[in-house]
């Protein structure tokens, strides 16, 4: 039987809850946006649908198997590495689509004459299928054998042919740190986040060499044109900032507990930690909101004419043409 609930789980318990009912509606906000406005339509903005899948999926997913977690139920061994498994596979979706987007504005401003030949919707989503297939294959690495069965079973002193191992249900009675720091942040988040660091620089500066060289492109405004880049490179930076702050402290303490098994972490780090990675997932659709002006108006327009029951013809005139913009 699992314990009873501490005051502590409660208010902890209330936190993710809470960050699940503004992350949710937010992101199908964000994908709502994109489906119903032409302006969004282009690849960048199907990376961003991919992220919000991704954060909608936490908030409705992840977020309740956390809280069931915490409380620690009786669990056989692989119910509760599926239960474990899908944080594992929505945070490789997240940073592989914030990859796919750092790569899709470095080519914009890179080869703008010819960007619309190469990113094509087609290739678009084949890269966001690969996005997909890339994380369930490494957030479902535990399920083929990377795990902590046999050391629970040596714990436990279980003969290895017995199936049915009963376990309390916690995150590192059944992920393996190796897997979490060797394979998972070594290889599957710092690399792609370094990168992507990388990639962004030289946007930036890509953008300002354009900017003051004025060099001619497609569009009939170079000056206009390379500002609204820098202006949406700077918002989606923005996005990657806010996804490293929130999820490499929770890395941080993986490696402490395996590179120092006998450090002690205080649990209110802990619990700091996991709300972060979960708060992530509510930030982005106040970014979008705030920063992208195209998401704003369309936000505005759903809440107008779906909301508020305005059907006011000038008021979607005016959004259609700021969408336009």
């Amino acid at each position: 039987m699992a314990q009873p609930v501490s005051a502590f789980q409660a208010a902890y318990i209330s936190i993710e809850v809470l960050i699940a009912l503004v992350s949710v509606p937010g992101n199908v906000l964000v994908i709502w946006a994109v489906k119903m406005n032409q302006a969004l339509r282009d690849a960048t903005f199907c990376f961003i649908v991919s992220l919000a899948v991704a954060d909608v999926a936490v908030g409705a997913l992840v977020i309740p198997l956390a809280i069931i977690i915490d409380v620690g139920p009786q669990t056989e061994f692989y119910s509760c590495l599926m239960v474990a498994c899908p944080v594992l596979i929505l945070t490789q979706s997240s940073i592989l689509a914030l990859l796919a987007i750092a790569v899709d504005r470095y080519l914009r401003v890179k080869i703008p004459v010819r960007y619309k030949s190469v990113v094509t919707p087609k290739r678009a989503a084949v890269a966001i299928a690969c996005c997909w297939i890339v994380s369930f294959l490494v957030g479902l690495t535990p399920m083929f054998g990377w795990n902590n069965l046999n050391k629970m079973r040596e714990s436990q002193m279980v003969n290895a042919s017995h199936v049915g191992l009963v376990i309390k249900c916690q995150f590192e009675t059944v992920i393996s740190m190796e897997y979490m720091v060797y394979f998972n942040f070594f290889i599957w988040v710092l690399p792609p986040l370094l990168l992507m660091f990388i990639i962004y620089l030289e946007v930036f500066n890509l953008i300002r060499k354009q900017l003051n060289k004025k060099v001619s492109s497609n569009s009939t405004d170079p000056q206009k044109y390379y500002g609204k880049e820098l202006k949406i490179a700077k918002s989606l930076a923005l996005v990657l900032f806010l996804f490293a702050l929130s999820w490499l402290p929770l890395h941080i303490l993986n490696c402490i507990t395996l590179f120092c098994p006998s450090c002690q972490k205080p649990m209110i780090l802990i619990y700091i930690a996991i709300l972060l990675t979960h708060g992530n997932s509510a930030m982005n659709p106040i970014v979008y909101a705030f920063k992208i002006k195209k998401f704003r108006t369309a936000f505005m327009r759903i809440w107008n004419q779906y909301f508020c029951c305005k059907t006011n013809k000038n008021i979607n005139n005016i959004n259609n043409t700021e969408l336009d913009n």
